[in-house]
């Protein structure tokens, strides 16, 4: 499953790489991954559509 999210670093979107889904402090989900170009950790706040 592809899952894209916004690169603060490359300012652009990208398909995450390794994502895992977990939630914030606050109890909301969230799926955090790596950029596939300069390895910076992206995050897609929201659940992830199944």
């Amino acid at each position: 499953m592809a899952i894209e999210a916004y690169c603060v670093k490359c300012k652009a979107k990208k398909i995450m790489q390794d994502p895992v889904e977990g939630t914030t402090k606050n109890g909301k989900p969230i799926t955090k991954g790596k950029c596939p170009d300069c390895g910076t950790t992206i995050c897609r706040i929201g659940a992830s559509k199944k």
